[in-house]
This record gives C-alpha cells, structure tokens and sequence, in this order.
C-alpha cells in the first residue's frame, strides 16, 4: 500500500482556501480534511475549525496532540496528530495552512506537497468585504500581504482561483492528482 500524499494549502486571505478544500472533499471523499484547532472562539465564524482556550492548547501541545503548530495574527494553530494515521493508512490529507509554518512542516514531512492558492487583488478584495469580519484597514493589511514568496524555496503549485466556483476546484483537484509518468 503506498503512503498517502499530505498538501499543505496555503495563499492570502480571501483566495477561497477553504472554499476549494471543501468542494475537493465533495468531489473525493476519500481525501481527509484536517480540522484546525484555534485559540479563537468557534462563534468568530469562518472556516471548520475547533476552538479553544490558550490554556486548553496548550495542554493539547503538550500531550502530542498536533503534528504541526505555529502562530499567526495572535493565534494558535493546530493541525492534529491523527493526520499521520490517515497518511499511514494511504489516505491523501490536506490541510489549510500557513505560509510561515512551511519550513517546520516540510521537516516533519519531506513529502508534503504545497498548493497556493490564488486571486487577483481585486477579487481578493471584493471577496474580504463580503465576509463582514474585517474593517477596511483590515482589508487593506490583508491586501499588503497578499503577495509572498515562499520560504527556504519550497515548491509549490499554483492555484489560481479567481473565476467560478467550478472552474476553481477544478484545478484544486488536478492540484491534488499524482504526478504522471
């Protein structure tokens, strides 16, 4: 049986990470999702995700229930242990990410493939205002960071997804496929 393939999704807020996650999982129900865990409240919205307290994360961390952490806009993120179980077992994973947590996870998992995912400033920004969650400053930080390159030369795969809903998962999808040959 061969080892199941871990994607790291990662790209500006806005670009629909989540949302092609979440069509991929329809499309292939054999791929597992992880749920993050983060220290904000699950009545903040957004993404799947499991909240909790900074104390019950850290109580989390230390009894080896994540196999990635880091920090990012005054938050906690998890990504739980039982990916290497789904992985073991031949099951493709993937998780939404962070571009700042790529060179810890390319370490615990030489194998992870990378996809970005991408949008164009306009829709990025017309995308954030529809959420209601963020101020125009906000949207404007957001916006700043949009662009990045990854660190340590990582490869990636680019996803642009800037048109519908259908045309995005399908590259999210042909993103996920093996490499032929």
């Amino acid at each position: 049986m061969r080892a199941g393939r871990l994607f790291a999704v990662v790209g500006p807020s806005g670009a629909g990470k989540d949302t092609l996650i979440a069509a991929a999982a329809e499309a292939r129900p054999d791929l597992v999702v992880a749920r993050r865990v983060i220290t904000r409240p699950e009545s903040a919205g957004g993404e799947d995700f499991t909240g909790v307290d900074v104390a019950r994360f850290a109580a989390m961390q230390a009894s080896g229930a994540f196999a990635l952490v880091w920090q990012a806009h005054g938050l906690s993120y998890g990504i739980p242990a039982s990916i290497e179980a789904a992985l073991l077992a031949g099951r493709d994973v993937v998780f939404n990410g962070s571009r700042a947590a790529l060179l810890q996870a390319a370490l615990r998992f030489p194998a992870m493939k990378v996809i970005v995912v991408t949008a164009s400033p306009e829709v990025l920004a017309r995308r954030l205002a529809g959420r209601g969650r963020e101020s125009a400053a906000d949207i404007a930080q957001r916006l700043a960071r949009s662009v990045f390159a990854l660190p340590g030369g990582i490869a990636a795969t680019e996803v642009p997804n800037g048109g519908t809903l259908a045309e995005g998962t399908a590259r999210f999808l042909a993103a996920l496929q093996p490499p032929s040959g």
